[in-house]
């Protein structure tokens, strides 16, 4: 839905408050199972729901408040298009991409394999002006594959060189390949949290610092995604892999939470799967030691989310490892593996335009 009355431009001069409305109640204290969900971005509206009717009756109390117009089904939002089949529900951002290779004359480029070239390293000493990861970035909402490499350009904006804008080009180049490429939530999922966190331990040439990345399925659907740079050093590989798993950690327990409040409780244990076998210790062995002693708040943290029977953690091999995508540029082979693997779909790369709208209806 989209509201015709808000201003846009209008000048602030007097402090706001926002408390919650009256009659308002937590989902603990709500009656029956029913929910509505809203979201809201300036004068534009999506709404989500566990029946018909109460579509309706938000619709309907909206209207006496506001002027709004009633714009049906949802296909595209702020740059973000929705196709839906049987199947399930492709969130893509075909025309961002295309524009943005447009823009950038890569148009006649032959697409690239991988976002960013392996073992590739980059410093700030001489640089000159470039601009172009503002713009990648709001594509990684729905291009999980990228995310790594923005996150390891973007660290590089105050002080750009040459060897830099050719390296964002390179994204541009491979988003070329595929640029309807998105995110598959599958209509069959399974109601289950699987995450994957991993670690690169002082990746980084100049300060030695790590990365840490994690993605997060529910069932077969990737529902969340992140790649960061910390900055502090780790002592060592397994305290840099289990930092990863304390932030996977977290982001599972408010994940949790956020479903219940949507009316998935009584979940399984999430599994959350790490390829470092020190790591997995360190949350299973009670004992602090020496190695531990600096760390043990997170591992308290772990622990007790094991305990209570919030998460499960499983070995997995490190070629089997999904979060790589977010924590280091891989090989080709390696790499497209790895994108099989987290569920994306490019229903524009199989299929003419007639075809496409045969699936996606």
């Amino acid at each position: 839905m989209d509201v015709y009355n808000a201003f846009l431009q209008g000048g602030l001069v007097e402090e706001v408050y926002m408390t919650l409305p009256d009659g308002f109640c937590i989902q603990g204290e709500s009656k029956g199972s029913d929910i509505a969900i809203f979201l809201v971005y300036v004068d534009d509206l999506l709404i989500t729901r566990s029946s018909e009717v109460l579509i309706a009756e938000l619709k309907h109390i909206l209207n006496k408040k506001f002027k709004m117009k009633d714009l049906g089904e949802l296909k595209y939002f702020l740059g973000l298009e929705v196709l839906r089949s049987k199947v399930g529900i492709v969130l893509n951002q075909r025309k961002y991409g295309l524009e943005l290779i447009e823009e950038t004359g890569a148009g006649g480029a032959k697409p690239a394999m991988t976002p960013l070239e392996q073992n590739k390293k980059l410093t700030t000493t001489e640089y000159d002006e470039a601009r172009l990861i503002g713009i990648l970035i709001y594509l990684t909402h729905t291009r999980p594959d990228i995310v790594y490499a923005v996150h390891f350009l973007s660290q590089f904006m105050h002080k750009p060189k040459q060897s830099h804008l050719e390296a964002a080009l390179r994204v541009v180049k491979y988003i070329k390949k595929n640029p309807g490429q998105g995110i598959l939530l599958s209509a069959t999922s399974e109601c289950r949290i699987f995450a994957y966190c991993d670690s690169d331990w002082a990746v980084c040439p100049m300060t030695r610092r790590y990365v840490t990345g994690f993605c997060v399925k529910l069932g077969m659907s990737l529902i969340s995604w992140k790649s960061k740079k910390h900055n502090t050093v780790a002592r060592s590989s397994a305290e840099a892999e289990y930092r990863s798993m304390v932030g996977t950690a977290a982001k599972i327990v408010w994940l949790r939470g956020l479903l219940a409040e949507m009316g998935l409780k009584n979940m399984a244990p999430a599994k959350l799967m790490c390829d470092s076998k020190a790591a997995l210790q360190i949350a299973a062995n009670p004992v602090f030691h020496e190695r531990t002693k600096h760390i043990k708040i997170d591992c308290h943290f772990v622990r007790e989310n094991i305990q209570e029977g919030l998460i499960q953690t499983e070995h997995i091999k490190t070629g089997e490892q999904q979060a790589d995508l977010m924590t280091k540029a891989l090989g080709v082979h390696q790499h497209e593996y790895i994108v099989s693997k987290l569920g994306f779909k490019d229903v524009f790369a199989t299929t003419n335009l007639r075809g496409r709208e045969e699936t996606v209806n």
